[in-house]
């Protein structure tokens, strides 16, 4: 499904929140990991995770627009 319904059921809701806080984590781990590593490749390999997973949580909060 490419369109978000109009009501959301608090099952879904609650599954949305859990998904944000997975990638929010994660893209904060991540920005951790990139201040940490030296080698410049997997430096920036770890930024495009973080922007990834960043991404993803600015997809989740226009949902609940």
């Amino acid at each position: 499904m490419n369109t978000v319904p109009l009501m959301i059921s608090t099952k879904d809701l609650a599954y949305i929140s859990d998904m944000f806080e997975w990638n929010f984590t994660a893209s904060k781990k991540t920005y951790h990991f990139t201040q940490e590593i030296n080698d410049e490749e997997l430096k920036e390999l770890a930024d495009r995770v973080c922007k990834m997973h960043a991404e993803h949580c600015r997809k989740l909060v226009n949902i609940l627009r």
